[in-house]
């Protein structure tokens, strides 16, 4: 039996005597208004506390995001770099063959 029921019956059966002179028919919505201000703050409390975790995890999975954009472009900077290292020693390879015989040509 739900609680508001007993405390209704109490009310009906004492027949209001010694209790305030509010009439058990002005107490009942009160009651009930009271039961549905505890329900929605307890819903409007929820609610909050919902918006504040999708909050965190919004700002969490955007930190994350940041770290491997950064990880992405340091990873393209030192690919760049090494390709650029190894376009150079490509390059210098006959420049150097060719000094070297050229060289040896000379001194033979």
């Amino acid at each position: 039996m739900p609680l508001w029921v007993f405390f209704l019956m109490v009310l009906t059966l004492s027949g209001g005597c010694h209790c305030s002179s509010h009439s058990p028919t002005l107490r009942m919505p009160r009651y009930a208004d009271a039961i549905y201000n505890n329900s929605y703050r307890k819903v409007l409390g929820q609610l909050s506390a919902r918006k504040k975790l999708q909050d965190i995890m919004s700002r969490q999975q955007a930190e994350r995001n940041e770290e491997q954009g950064a990880k992405v472009l340091l990873r393209r900077q030192v690919d760049g770099m090494w390709e650029d290292q190894k376009q150079m020693a490509l390059e210098s390879i006959p420049a150097t063959l060719s000094q070297k015989l050229r060289w040896e040509y000379m001194h033979v």
